[in-house]
């Protein structure tokens, strides 16, 4: 089955070409990093825009990347969330006329589904698994008995790990994206400001990222006032540090009350340097599967790895009528 899939939900117009949600033979993604840096995050319309007027090239550049003819498509996949509305609808709007006017079954995918089943481009998803997503709009623990198959263990109560990256980054000037700029970062410090650990009740798998960012604002406020000269190195490890100890507290707690037999993480927070180190380390006995970094971040060859199963077990939209849903749940995919 030769999938064309379509990714818009937030700042990256991407389409791809997948066979048998495993061969990618195209993956072609325009970042928007550059456009929404002066920023400090992501405009909606901004980005809404910038989709429209890519998003027909990037189909074309796809398509003949992948040397197929259109006839060979078989399914046309494309995010209907979670993600920013607006951007949302362009892609949704794309693939919804590129199936339709090629007589081919379209079907829409979780955003989120998608990230997990990158895991499955290069490796196999084996069952049951326990998956930590961790990205800029999401924080979740998931448990997984069989393809398709999502349960919710715990999520964050507020900020995603990502989104408080990107915010702690701002608080320190170091500018936007915050994931990457801070795990550079503390690569020249250490943990010195010995932050709290927000573990919340250790017996569940609730996250909560508010209380950090707060702290982290709290120092660099008294240390400016007091006209301190404070090691900005030191304050991104001892950020990152007290971050990643609680994701992957929370990832073994897990390991531990379900035997998977597979531990995923995935998501754009798991290109961090730092928590890819500390899972491998921590995580014992269970195979561990984090993806290239190429499919850490938003992309198409995802959501087309994600629509063969999801084809295989529920089928395609039989009326083109596909919405986009900014907060879908990854329990009702």
């Amino acid at each position: 089955m030769i999938i064309l899939a379509v990714e818009t939900s937030c700042d990256e117009t991407s389409v791809a070409i997948v066979k048998d949600g495993k061969e990618v033979l195209s993956n072609v993604v325009l970042s928007q990093i550059n456009i929404h840096q002066k920023y400090g995050g992501v405009v909606p319309e901004i980005a809404s825009r910038y989709h429209i007027r890519h998003i027909s090239l990037i189909f074309k550049e796809a398509i003949k990347e992948a040397n197929i003819s259109i006839g060979e498509i078989d399914l046309v996949a494309v995010t209907k969330g979670p993600g920013l509305i607006g951007a949302l609808l362009v892609g949704i709007n794309a693939a919804t006329t590129f199936a339709f006017a090629h007589n081919i079954p379209l079907i829409g995918i979780n955003h989120l589904a998608g990230h997990i089943y990158a895991g499955n481009i290069d490796s196999d998803l084996k069952f049951p698994l326990v998956a930590l997503l961790v990205s800029g709009g999401h924080t979740e623990l998931v448990y997984m008995s069989d393809h398709m198959e999502f349960k919710i263990l715990g999520e964050t109560l507020d900020d995603a790990v990502g989104e408080a990256y990107d915010k702690v980054a701002r608080m320190m000037g170091l500018g936007y994206p915050g994931g990457p700029l801070i795990d550079k970062l503390a690569k020249e410090g250490k943990d010195t400001f010995n932050l709290t650990r927000p573990y919340l009740d250790k017996d569940d798998y609730k996250f909560s990222f508010s209380g950090i960012k707060s702290a982290v604002n709290n120092i660099i406020y008294h240390q400016e006032r007091l006209k301190n000269d404070y090691s900005k190195a030191d304050l991104a490890a001892s950020f990152q540090e007290a971050v990643v100890d609680v994701l992957v507290y929370k990832l073994n707690l897990a390991v531990e009350n379900f035997n998977p037999k597979q531990v995923l993480v995935v998501g754009g927070v798991a290109a961090n340097s730092r928590l890819r180190e500390v899972v491998l380390k921590t995580i014992k006995n269970r195979e561990i599967n984090i993806p290239d970094l190429k499919y850490c971040t938003d992309n198409a060859a995802m959501i087309g790895a994600a629509a063969y199963y999801a084809y295989l077990k529920r089928g395609e939209e039989k009326d083109y009528q596909l919405a986009g849903i900014p907060d879908l749940s990854l329990e009702e995919n």
